[in-house]
């Protein structure tokens, strides 16, 4: 196994990671800013209000990509076996 091997497996397993997180965060992060936004207007201040709308949210993000999420995952480890392959050699 090559160095340079090593490090296209390690950007690509990074890349994967990232843009598989991403639009969970990505969900979770506007409903979050919606919800402090209500209670800097409102001036409600529990803690705990802000949980039940990012994980409805961060759900409802799953629904909708998860099939492209698995599609990139599914490539992703034909990939990371065709690395396997060229290493065996």
């Amino acid at each position: 196994m090559t160095p340079e091997l090593v490090v296209q497996l390690a950007r690509r397993s990074f890349e994967a990671m990232l843009l598989l997180a991403a639009p969970l965060l990505i969900a979770s992060l506007v409903i979050g800013l919606l919800v402090s936004i209500f209670q800097a207007v409102t001036s409600i201040n529990e803690a705990t209000l802000a949980f039940a709308p990012k994980i409805v949210a961060v759900m409802v993000a799953m629904i909708i990509f998860f099939p492209w999420m698995m599609t990139y995952m599914s490539d992703f480890t034909r990939e990371i076996y065709s690395f396997i392959a060229i290493m065996r050699r």
